[in-house]
């Protein structure tokens, strides 16, 4: 089985490159069902996750083709039909129930089996079916599956009891081709949203406001091709930014802007992080002193609970008591276990963390408990002594393009092997 080894204490330095986001390219993905020409997705990176979407749809009768010399997916849905997918590829990635919306949009039915991924609390889809329904849709959710029908969606007035990201995306989805006018109140909005809307209305749909908390959708007849470059990862920016921060080390991260990173850096400065701007990409230097703070997670643009493993790591080596409160998703403290492995003070009351800084980590055998506790376990081992052997790195690599090879390029000590 892979494992990535760390053997830490080295400072970084160097430029990395931050990938297009794994959570704006899938919903992108997803939303060329809607379409029947063909539509190329620059600058894809070939994540695990990409991959299993990518087969579910060519298990529908995708022609999909990727350069690894250009990172170009060309998709032509053109001769799409309506088959039953395969229930592993189905539970194995929760994004690929972003299908539904546009295959009921496009075929007026659509069964699926429940959504797997990660193991990080609840994530229920009613608000996605709750969408539908008001939508026009028929509901039948029996036997680990969701069968939904609908002879010709018709929009209307949907107010999202949580600002969901997922519900939001599979609804605007699902709205582009209805007739008449959607509107989504209380919608998610995190940038990738903008940037699915964005996507969407190249390819001819009239989506207005996404990005804040109310979307309004004209629904259109028919959807053309287009070319369309996702936006970076901001979580993926924000893992390096830690980073240096946690090694004491300057990094140049290309590719990236401020807008979407805010509260990342707002909170990195807190900690007594530098940042230095400039037209494409962030200096960060975190050779300075650094102080505990206190964290809790919401949805954008409050703290993402994405960034809340990697902050703990960085955190748990901060001398002094630091608070961390997770408010999105109930179960996201595994990776304490695995930090206190290493020699982390941290003590879990309910929905919230108490980090108190030591002197040192040790390196030992982790798990990767989910995407990005297998990031933080990887920081953590960047500066503790010894090595650390990150385990079940299958979860990294859903989210993460070449991870060990980037951080490698920075000087660290770090290699995949199989152990």
């Amino acid at each position: 089985m892979e494992k990535i080894i760390v053997k830490g204490v080295k400072e970084l330095k160097g430029e990395v490159n931050i990938s297009s986001a794994k959570n704006a390219i899938l919903p992108i993905i997803a939303a060329t069902i809607l379409c029947d020409e063909k539509v190329i997705i620059k600058n894809t990176p070939m994540l695990e996750d990409v991959s299993v979407l990518i087969e579910l749809l060519r298990e529908l009768g995708a022609e999909i083709k990727y350069s690894n010399i250009t990172d170009e997916l060309i998709i032509d849905n053109s001769n799409l039909k309506l088959v039953d997918t395969i229930d592993s590829l189905v539970k194995k990635m929760r994004a690929s129930f972003l299908i539904m919306g546009p295959i009921l949009s496009r075929f007026g039915y659509c069964k699926l089996s429940l959504p797997g991924g990660c193991n990080i609390g609840s994530r229920p889809i009613d608000l996605h079916l709750k969408g539908f329904k008001l939508l026009g849709a028929d509901i039948n959710k029996q036997y680990g599956y969701v069968e939904t029908k609908a002879t010709k969606l018709k929009g209307n007035r949907i107010y999202l009891d949580f600002p969901s990201v997922g519900a939001t995306e599979n609804i605007i989805m699902a709205s582009v081709l209805a007739k008449g006018e959607t509107i989504i109140e209380n919608a998610a909005e995190e940038p990738e949203i903008y940037d699915l809307a964005n996507f969407l209305n190249k390819m001819g749909a009239k989506i207005y406001g996404a990005g804040r908390g109310k979307i309004t959708i004209i629904g259109v007849d028919k959807l053309k091709g287009t070319t369309h470059t996702p936006i970076y990862d901001r979580i993926e920016a924000g893992t390096f930014m830690v980073a240096a921060a946690i090694s004491k080390s300057v990094i140049d991260i290309k590719g990236i802007d401020d807008d979407n990173l805010r509260p990342i850096i707002e909170k990195l400065k807190e900690c007594g992080v530098k940042f230095i701007n400039y037209e494409d990409g962030i200096i960060v230097d975190g050779r300075g002193n650094k102080y505990p703070i206190d964290i809790k997670t919401l949805p954008h643009p409050g703290f993402p609970t994405d960034m809340q493993p990697q902050m703990m790591a960085l955190l748990s080596t901060i001398e002094g008591g630091s608070v961390i409160t997770e408010t999105v998703f109930e179960n996201r403290f595994m990776h304490v276990a695995e930090l206190t492995r290493m020699g982390a003070d941290i003590k879990i009351d309910g929905k919230t963390a108490l980090v108190n800084g030591v002197s040192k980590l040790t390196g030992c055998e982790v798990k990767s408990t989910d995407l990005r506790a297998g990031a933080a376990m990887i920081l953590a081992g960047l500066v503790a002594e010894g090595e650390t052997v990150v385990g079940d790195v299958y979860h990294i690599d859903r989210g993460y393009l070449n991870i060990e090879e980037k951080f490698k390029k920075l000087g660290a000590n770090i290699y995949r092997e199989d152990r």
